[in-house]
């Protein structure tokens, strides 16, 4: 695919203030557990998986984070309002560190909601946010991906994007036999000291490849910055498969108008949209907590397996 531009770092880009959450998924993978309730409020220990992406926001200096809704997801609106009843009952109660922990919940970011009539992919649902945005670059997540790592993933991309000024994806390297799971970027790599071999000039990205015609194995994960080009692409954007409106379409068309990046991010990625990743993220995530982890940890040990 041609594309335009250099790998030369740009003036100084606008500073990313807003965060698009697209949450209006149905979350078929875990039905029935999801026949009620937002997938993104499943609980990871005691935390649901769409507070991991707030908290990333927050962390990484982003002031605004943008939900996108969609039927039967009041839960989330009502997790990250205030809750002045459970709070004063907290109190009443001398539970004076939970109570902390259940008000600083609405405190992480500031908190705006924008509904997806149709479900009509992510594409769409980023699309949904463009009013909010406006003409500014911005970031979008994902919850189904955890990322732990000492510095938010997302403050890792910010820094790249505050030198090149251009779009910038996460990727990660996968096992060859995943790649059908995932967005797959052709790239080559940019010459930066800062990011010795983990930045990459994206040549071409193809949708959930078979493994014999992937062009890599960098696979892009729920994490992106992006320049407010992207609307245009995406309105330009037909539906494509499922017929969705997909991300990674809109993505290669401005790949022809101005480069995109790839990042290897420092850190550990829970896949916790899948049932076998949401475990995993659960137990290592126990195993760290200070007030479970060595009883969990004696407890695994004790089950004959």
């Amino acid at each position: 695919m041609l594309h335009t531009g250099s790998d030369r770092p740009a003036g100084k880009p606008m500073r990313v203030r807003k965060a698009v959450l697209p949450v209006a998924g149905l979350g078929t993978r875990f039905l029935p557990a999801t026949k009620a309730q937002p997938k993104e409020m499943l609980p990871i220990v005691d935390k649901p998986l769409v507070q991991y992406a707030v908290e990333e926001v927050g962390r990484s200096g982003i002031p605004m984070a943008i939900f996108v809704t969609g039927r039967g997801k009041d839960a989330i609106e009502d997790h990250f309002d205030v809750s002045f009843e459970l709070e004063h009952q907290l109190a009443g109660r001398g539970q004076r560190e939970l109570r902390r922990q259940i008000r600083a919940i609405s405190a992480l970011t500031q908190m705006t909601y924008v509904r997806q009539k149709q479900a009509l992919g992510l594409g769409h649902a980023i699309l949904m946010a463009k009013d909010l945005v406006d003409d500014e670059p911005f970031a979008v997540l994902l919850s189904d991906d955890i990322v732990e790592s000492r510095v938010p993933c997302l403050k890792q991309m910010l820094e790249v994007f505050e030198r090149y000024g251009r779009s910038v994806v996460a990727v990660q390297k996968v096992d060859k036999r995943a790649v059908s799971s995932y967005g797959i970027i052709k790239a080559h790599p940019v010459r930066d000291r800062s990011w010795d071999r983990r930045l990459f000039r994206i040549d071409d990205m193809v949708e959930k490849p078979a493994p014999a015609k992937a062009p890599s194995d960098l696979a892009i994960i729920g994490r992106y910055i992006l320049t407010p080009a992207i609307f245009q692409e995406l309105a330009a954007t037909k539906r494509g498969a499922g017929g969705e409106i997909q991300l990674t379409d809109a993505l290669r068309r401005l790949l022809v108008k101005e480069p995109i990046y790839g990042f290897i991010f420092e850190g550990k990625r829970y896949d916790a949209g899948d049932k076998l990743g949401f475990l995993q993220a659960t137990v290592e995530m126990a195993l760290k907590r200070p007030d479970l982890g060595e009883r969990f940890r004696q407890y695994l040990k004790s089950l004959d397996l």
